[in-house]
């Protein structure tokens, strides 16, 4: 009983001795004062500028910005190039998964396919947009088709990593208890495939609105890449830093709000 009560005794003393841990501050604190921080740094970079019209500060951009939004045409130029984003991105990721699980799990067909992957992940983005917009016309088409063909390749090299990664003792297992294929799909590949799949998804929207905007910028007559490309006539590096922050805004507000809680919901299952 001493020794249990001396061992307590020396727990307690040097609890006393050993500094309390800080507790670390919630995410969205941390993403407050990193973004603060940015903020801080650029209103210094441009106060050591002497011409204020080759780096406006945000003193300067944020009042441009309220106003633009105010007016209405913010909005509109938004909302065109995120339905872009949507439906490049629903196209990109279906055809993307479909055929990455397909060449992860037939090797053979890998074997063919695995060349094509190769030669259209180097293809060049201003390549097939230039050649979509000859070939199709200077039509939204022509623009959605050029921003999927850039991200298919990506996708499907993504998500047949995560195929070949697949668990076999799993399907052995479901194939012994005579599971359905729609619960093997469920139960088996889904799960397992799920942290790639989300993985791929926040790699594929931040690369995809970045060609969007080069499409919207090169033929296209709403958009927030045509009013930049508009202001960059003009030089009006204002206008131009308003409409690229005000996208780059919108598109961290899906990546806070939506992608990461989807991507820890898919990883869960790993830690448990």
């Amino acid at each position: 009983m001493s020794g249990v009560a001396l061992s307590d005794e020396t727990r307690r003393a040097q609890g006393r001795g050993t500094p309390a841990v800080p507790r670390p501050l919630p995410g969205w604190a941390v993403r407050v004062l990193s973004l603060s921080g940015l903020l801080a740094f650029w209103w210094v970079l441009a106060w050591t500028k002497a011409d204020p019209m080759v780096l406006p500060g945000p003193q300067t951009v944020l009042p441009r910005l309220w106003s633009e939004a105010a007016s209405g045409a913010l909005w509109q130029h938004l909302g065109v190039t995120l339905w872009r984003v949507v439906q490049a991105f629903v196209a990109a990721m279906s055809l993307g998964l479909v055929l990455g699980v397909m060449m992860g799990l037939l090797p053979r067909l890998n074997r063919w396919l695995d060349p094509w992957l190769v030669f259209f992940l180097n293809l060049p983005a201003l390549v097939v947009i230039v050649l979509c917009f000859l070939w199709i016309g200077l039509n939204e088409t022509a623009a959605i088709v050029a921003v999927a063909i850039n991200k298919i390749p990506l996708v499907t090299a993504m998500m047949r990593e995560g195929a070949r990664a697949l668990n076999g003792q799993l399907s052995d297992m479901a194939q012994v208890f005579g599971m359905s294929p729609l619960a093997r799909l469920r139960h088996i590949l889904l799960p397992q495939l799920a942290p790639h799949l989300a993985a791929t998804a926040r790699s594929g929207l931040s690369l995809i609105w970045k060609i969007v905007l080069v499409v919207e910028f090169l033929g296209r007559g709403q958009g927030v890449g045509f009013k930049i490309h508009l202001h960059f006539q003009m030089f009006d590096v204002t206008m131009v830093m308003v409409y690229a922050l005000s996208f780059i805004a919108v598109m961290l507000a899906i990546e806070t709000l939506i992608l990461q809680p989807l991507e820890r919901r898919a990883r869960r299952w790993r830690e448990a």
